[in-house]
């Protein structure tokens, strides 16, 4: 389970920094930026956890708390599919970051980011891997940016049912895949992606035929 250690050895306001949706062929990525400028309640740090290990209601249920904590400051940042394919994704997640970062309402002194690679933050930062599991102000970040991300796909999935987005969160699942080969390439589809790609390929070899 994380623990508050990392935000202690640094002291001053520390920012827990995570992003969510690297894998998905549709979809923007969403970075989230969390600051416990007071501590994390123990009953709260008791269920706060990689976002990953936990159940969409736990998920929820601790987002949902997480703005009511005193001295708790949120940043939520996003980069566009238009922006993954015109910067690849590793250089879009770090977009993602650093605007969750930007949108902070107060200015880290330090900054706690899962991974091994560092955005420019403005800030000193320090990469944690397995950070989420590590770093409760990285969990909680990442718990935050899974739940927006998994909101937007939801709405996107009432104009775009056919791919399953509300369940799948954009990931290319089977029922994902087929949509793609029955209905198409939607303007929230990463097309520079692979297996998007190649469906695009396909139609336009289709088209000529």
């Amino acid at each position: 389970m994380p623990d508050f250690r990392h935000e202690q050895q640094h002291g001053g306001l520390v920012a827990g920094v995570d992003e969510v949706g690297r894998g998905p062929l549709a979809g923007p990525v969403i970075a989230a930026a969390v600051v416990f400028a007071a501590g994390v309640p123990d009953d709260l740090a008791a269920v706060i956890d990689d976002s990953k290990k936990l159940k969409p209601a736990m998920r929820e249920a601790i987002a949902e708390r997480l703005p009511h904590v005193p001295g708790v400051a949120i940043g939520v940042g996003a980069a566009s599919t238009a922006e993954i394919d015109r910067i690849n994704i590793y250089h879009a997640s770090h977009l993602a970051m650093q605007r969750a970062v930007a949108r902070l309402p107060v200015k880290p002194d330090h900054v706690l980011v899962d991974g091994n690679k560092i955005p420019d933050f403005g800030c000193s930062a320090e990469a944690i891997v397995g950070g989420d599991g590590l770093s409760l102000s990285i969990a909680a970040a990442s718990i935050v940016a899974k739940v927006v991300r998994d909101r937007i796909m939801a709405r996107l999935d009432v104009r775009w049912p056919d791919y399953g987005w509300e369940k799948n969160a954009g990931y290319g699942t089977a029922v994902h895949r087929q949509a793609l080969l029955q209905v198409g390439v939607t303007p929230h589809h990463r097309k520079t992606f692979g297996t998007v790609r190649r469906q695009m390929e396909h139609l336009k070899t289709e088209t000529r035929a």
